[in-house]
């Protein structure tokens, strides 16, 4: 079985537990509030479908690794659906504190409704999260669910550590490359992280197994951030559903944007002027690329790579599932969107 068919056969049932734990809103009176979270998980609205979805590789990469592992991935439904809400709900508070107008293509939650409603729609996400999670208990020991719950929990704290440093950063100068890396590891490697760690403890691994899986779910997680960062200068706003306006006009401190500031070149220079218009991005991209930053990004995102693939073979993942998560790391590492 591979990778495709892996997916064909997990994302009806987590799209299936996804609309189960949502449904716990779906009241006559909160109706309007219910079909605001609906809209955000790409189930309702204009566009709704799998483009408004996301590819849900959180709970994808949960499954498969309890898979890998020889346990029953059905059994792993809860803590699949727990940090896909997860995710979610970072993204409709990134969204605000961003300013982005566009998620997947489509206006964000705080765009249609204001941003009080959208901070709501984030916390009842992070709310269901938690409820889903405490469902484990049904089909696994106390001890193993508290474990999976202790993982979450910290991934969901180093999140927002990872969050505070990417607005810290727009604002500081002097920044270089090595700050870069705590922001990352927390803003998106530690949730990746704690699915393939949450995923080896639901599959019952031992200790040394689970701590290969965690470190694999890390360090893809830094390629894909690496990865998105190259994206959001270089990608295709068609493909990504993201402008590739917004890195370079917000300042955001993203890999490429760190290795040209260090160059102290042209595009260091202009970026210590002022704020960036829109109409200027396609020439300091350009720039960008001229002193090395597209080529330095793509060769860091391959290596974080490599490293996420060094760790995999370390947990030895099992069978057909095991196949799929080398090939679904490969894939991540290749995306572009």
């Amino acid at each position: 079985m591979n990778m495709k068919t892996y997916i064909e056969n997990f994302l009806p049932s987590i799209e299936s537990e996804l609309q189960r734990q949502v449904a716990r809103l779906d009241e006559p009176r909160t109706r309007p509030f219910y079909e605001m979270l609906t809209y955000h998980m790409g189930w309702t609205g204009e566009g709704a479908g799998t483009e408004a979805t996301g590819k849900r590789i959180r709970p994808q990469l949960v499954l498969l690794t309890t898979a890998a592992c020889g346990a029953n991935w059905q059994f792993a439904l809860p803590g699949a659906a727990c940090v896909e809400f997860i995710h979610n709900f970072s993204l409709v508070h990134d969204d605000i504190q961003d300013k982005s107008d566009l998620r997947r293509g489509r206006p964000t939650v705080w765009k249609k409704w204001g941003e009080a409603h959208a901070i709501n729609v984030g916390d009842a996400l992070f709310i269901l999260a938690h409820l889903a999670l405490s469902e484990l208990k049904d089909k696994f020991t106390a001890e193993v669910a508290l474990k999976a719950e202790s993982a979450i929990d910290r991934a969901c704290l180093d999140l927002t550590r990872g969050q505070y440093l990417d607005m810290f950063y727009e604002s500081q100068a002097g920044l270089t490359i090595k700050n870069y890396w705590p922001m990352v590891a927390g803003k998106t490697a530690a949730l990746l992280s704690a699915c393939t760690h949450v995923g080896a403890i639901l599959g019952n691994a031992d200790e040394l197994t689970q701590e290969a899986y965690r470190d694999f779910g890390h360090f893809l997680g830094l390629a894909f951030q690496v990865h998105d960062d190259y994206l959001g200068i270089w990608g295709d706003s068609a493909l990504t559903g993201k402008s590739t306006d917004s890195d370079l006009v917000t300042g955001k401190k993203s890999l490429p944007v760190l290795y040209g500031l260090g160059k102290d070149g042209p595009f260091a220079r202009r970026r210590a002027e002022g704020p960036v218009s829109a109409g200027e991005v396609p020439a300091l991209a350009e720039q960008l690329a001229r002193e090395g930053a597209k080529v330095f990004t793509q060769e860091t995102a391959d290596r974080m790579t490599d490293l996420a693939l060094q760790s995999l073979r370390q947990a030895n993942p099992q069978a057909e599932a095991g196949e799929a998560l080398f090939e679904l790391a490969n894939l991540l590492s290749n995306r572009q969107s």
